[in-house]
């Protein structure tokens, strides 16, 4: 970076050094600022440098808020600030178009799945819920107060983990987001025989898979794999094709003989086992219940016939 100079006097020279303090962003500018000569410093008041030094002074640089949500969960973006004009979210994919919008007399949804609260708005509450957060509304939102930017917030959707176990020759599905183009990963987890290819490629209801895999998998509620063998047990993982994110992992256990059911939890009983039950301890208790009735109603029978015939 070329040296700024203030005024007309180059011995005055502001350099500039940006450095990253971490992998993980951007780190606080580091500011100097080299005065080359003495009689510089009494050309400028005490007051006028202490502008510059607060102008330039070293910062850290607020880091941008982040919500995490699991996918098709409804997010809630925070905004916290006093709007007496209109109120809107947008995307910065497609800062063009409106999500949501407030003002003082009312508040609408201009996309579908987006939505503010009027109430919330008046109180200087400008969240934005998104009702179902799916892979396409990952990114970054901004709300606006009129033509101020007034909060940034960033939308990430955590990846699924989840297990199967199926036998050998039985079909598996793994469950896909089709609102991004996605590719399926397998990977094997045989120590003797490791290895990592990609089988599937999904975008929209259209379906791409390697020649070994194209007989054997369709599109229904996500990616059907069938006929799977004992030697295709492993992890499989559906990533983002554009930008490599990992949206879903899926551990696959192939193995013969019933799934196996842990010491500590039982088996599950059917759903339609408890219901029956209930019924029938009440039909019992009400058999019980009519049969006292009974046995009460008989005994009074009985005695009354001795009470009638009176002392002999």
């Amino acid at each position: 970076m070329e040296p700024s100079f203030l005024g007309h006097d180059p011995s005055l020279v502001l350099l500039v050094d940006l450095r990253s303090s971490s992998s993980s962003g951007p780190g606080p500018a580091q500011v100097q600022l080299q005065l080359r000569s003495r009689s510089i410093m009494q050309q400028y008041t005490p007051g006028v440098l202490i502008l510059l030094l607060s102008v330039f002074s070293t910062g850290s640089e607020s880091a941008t808020p982040t919500v995490r949500v699991e996918l098709h969960d409804s997010a809630t973006l925070p905004c916290s600030e006093r709007c007496s004009g209109v109120v809107r979210w947008i995307e910065s994919r497609n800062p063009t178009e409106v999500l949501a919008e407030c003002n003082q007399m009312s508040c609408r949804s201009v996309k579908e799945g987006y939505q503010m609260i009027h109430d919330q708005y008046l109180k200087g509450d400008l969240s934005l819920t998104i009702t179902a957060a799916d892979l396409s509304k990952r990114g970054l939102y901004t709300c606006t107060c009129g033509r101020s930017e007034v909060c940034d917030v960033v939308l990430q959707v955590e990846p699924l983990n989840t297990a199967a176990q199926v036998k050998p020759g039985e079909a598996m599905v793994l469950k896909l987001d089709l609102s991004v183009p996605v590719e399926v990963i397998y990977n094997r987890t045989d120590p003797a025989r490791p290895s990592s290819v990609q089988i599937c490629t999904v975008d929209g209801g259209s379906v791409q898979c390697r020649p070994d895999y194209t007989q054997r998998s369709s599109l229904i509620s996500g990616l059907e794999l069938r006929g799977l063998t004992v030697s295709e047990g492993g992890v499989y993982t559906v990533r983002d094709v554009r930008t490599k994110e990992v949206v879903h992992t899926c551990t696959v256990t192939v193995q013969d003989g019933p799934p196996c059911v842990c010491p500590d939890q039982g088996a599950a009983l059917p759903g339609w086992v408890v219901p029956v039950l209930v019924v029938l301890l009440l039909v019992c208790a009400v058999s019980v219940g009519m049969i006292l009735r009974l046995w009460s109603k008989i005994q009074q029978l009985q005695k009354r016939p001795e009470e009638n015939r009176g002392p002999a």
